[in-house]
C-alpha cells in the first residue's frame, strides 16, 4: 500500500485521540507509531514523505514506545494500531475507520465518543477528589476501573472509582500524569492544567446556580477568569451599623491566600482582625495614591492651581487624599522598620511572601511571622484586636 496513504490514514486515526499540544503524546508521534508499526511502512519511507532524516523518525518510534509503559496510554494507542491494522488489510468497513476500536482492552474503550456533559459531571467528581492533599489514581494492569486514594485515611481504601476510559479521558486532556510505576499498578497525580480546568469547571457551576449575571450590557463571567480567583464570603461592617456578607476573590492579595492556611493545631494562621487590618492598610494605600506611577500624570493641567508648580489647590474639607495619607504614614511610624517593610510589600505592593523574603534577605519561612506580627500590631492600632479577644 502506498507509504502516504497510509501515514494519512493514520494521521486521520491519531487526531481523533490526540492533539497537537497534548503531553502525553502528540497526534503527529503517534501517527508516525501508527504507520511503522500498524501499518508496516518502513522507517525510510515515512522519511522520504514527511521530508525528514530517517533517524529522526526512529527517535519518534523509541519516544512513543518507551511511552506504552503508561496503561492508559497503551490502550489507546493499542486501539489505533488494530484500526490501521485493519483498514491497511482491506477488513475494516467504513464507519471503523472513522473511529477507533475497542479491541485494545478496557483503557481504549470509547475515549474519543465520550459524551461532553457527561464528562464535565464526571470530571467534577473525580477531579475534586484527586485535588485533595496527597491523592492519587491508581490503575492495575488489565483492570477496568481505576481508584482515587488520599492521604486522608492513609491509602488504605479507595474513596472513589472510574472506568479506566474516563482516566484515559484524563490523560488525553493533560488533566492527570503518570507519576510512578509498579510491578502491577501505576499512580497518576492531577496536573495544573487539571486544577486549572477543575476551577473552571467549579466556577460554571457557581455561575449557573446563581442564575444572576451583571446588570446593564455586561457580559457573564468567563469560566477561565474564574479558574484564577479564590473566591470566598466575606463580613463587611455597615456604616450605620450591622454587617454584610459578600462573595469576594481573596486570590488576588497574598494576604487572602494566607489567610486560609491553617496555623498549629488546625486554627486559622490570621485572625480575622488581623486580615482586616491588612486590607484597612490597603484600601487606604490605595486612597492615598501612593502606589508608583507608570503612565503620564495629566491631571496637573486639568485642575485649578499653581499650573508652573503643577500643585493643585487644596479639594475641600476633606483634602482628597491627604488624610488617607496620613492615616498611612501613621500606621507605618508604629510599626518601624522591618514591619512596615513587610506589610507595605504584603499589603499594599501585593507582593508575595516568598519573594519579599528574598528582597529582604530573610531566611525561609520567616516572613509568615513578622508578618503576623505587623498584622497584630495595625489590629491594636485600629482598635480592631478587642474583637477578637
Amino acid at each position: 500500500m502506498n507509504t502516504a496513504y497510509v501515514l494519512s490514514r493514520c494521521n486521520e486515526q491519531a487526531a481523533t485521540l490526540f492533539g497537537e499540544k497534548t503531553a502525553c503524546c502528540s497526534a503527529r508521534d503517534a501517527a508516525i507509531y501508527l504507520a511503522h508499526t500498524g501499518g508496516g511502512e518502513s522507517i525510510r519511507a515515512i522519511a522520504a514523505v514527511i521530508g525528514t532524516h530517517p533517524s529522526t523518525v526512529m527517535r519518534t518510534v523509541r519516544r512513543v514506545e518507551e511511552r506504552r509503559d503508561d496503561p492508559l496510554l497503551d490502550g489507546m494507542l493499542e486501539s489505533l494500531t488494530n484500526a490501521v491494522e485493519a483498514a491497511a488489510n482491506g477488513s475494516a468497513s467504513p464507519e471503523s475507520k472513522d473511529t477507533p476500536t475497542d479491541a485494545g482492552g478496557p483503557a481504549a474503550l470509547t475515549v474519543s465518543q465520550t459524551d461532553d456533559a457527561t464528562l464535565l459531571v464526571e470530571a467534577r467528581r473525580f477531579l475534586r477528589r484527586l485535588a485533595e492533599p496527597d491523592s492519587f489514581l491508581m490503575v492495575a494492569s488489565g483492570a477496568e476501573k481505576a481508584g482515587v486514594f488520599c492521604g486522608a485515611n492513609r491509602h488504605r481504601r479507595p474513596i472513589a472509582m472510574l472506568p479506566t476510559s474516563l482516566a484515559a479521558e484524563f490523560l488525553r486532556r493533560d488533566w492527570i500524569r503518570l507519576n510512578s510505576k509498579g510491578e502491577a499498578s501505576m499512580r497518576y497525580r492531577i496536573t495544573d492544567v487539571g486544577r486549572a480546568a477543575l476551577r473552571r469547571m467549579i466556577a460554571a457551576e457557581t455561575e449557573r446556580k446563581r442564575g444572576t449575571r451583571a446588570p446593564g450590557f455586561a457580559e457573564a463571567a468567563s469560566p477561565f477568569a474564574g479558574q484564577h480567583k479564590l473566591e470566598a464570603d466575606k463580613v463587611f461592617a455597615l456604616p450605620e451599623g450591622g454587617t454584610e456578607t459578600a462573595r469576594v476573590n481573596i486570590g488576588e492579595s497574598p494576604l487572602g491566600w494566607l489567610a486560609r492556611r491553617a496555623g498549629p493545631g488546625g486554627k486559622a494562621y490570621l485572625e480575622p482582625s488581623e486580615v482586616e487590618a491588612g486590607e484597612r492598610l490597603r484600601s487606604d494605600f490605595e486612597l492615598a495614591q501612593m502606589g508608583p506611577s507608570v503612565t503620564q500624570d495629566w491631571r496637573k493641567f486639568l485642575t485649578p492651581g499653581d499650573r508652573l508648580s503643577g500643585t493643585p489647590q487644596a479639594q475641600g474639607p476633606g483634602g482628597g487624599p491627604e488624610d488617607a495619607r496620613r492615616r498611612v504614614s501613621a500606621a507605618m511610624s508604629l510599626l518601624g522598620p522591618g514591619l512596615a517593610d513587610v506589610a507595605l510589600r504584603v499589603c499594599c505592593f501585593l507582593e508575595g511572601l516568598e519573594a519579599c523574603e528574598k528582597r529582604m534577605g530573610w531566611s525561609a519561612r520567616s516572613g509568615k511571622v513578622v508578618l503576623k506580627l505587623a498584622l497584630q500590631r495595625l489590629a491594636e492600632h485600629y482598635g480592631l484586636a478587642e474583637r477578637d479577644a
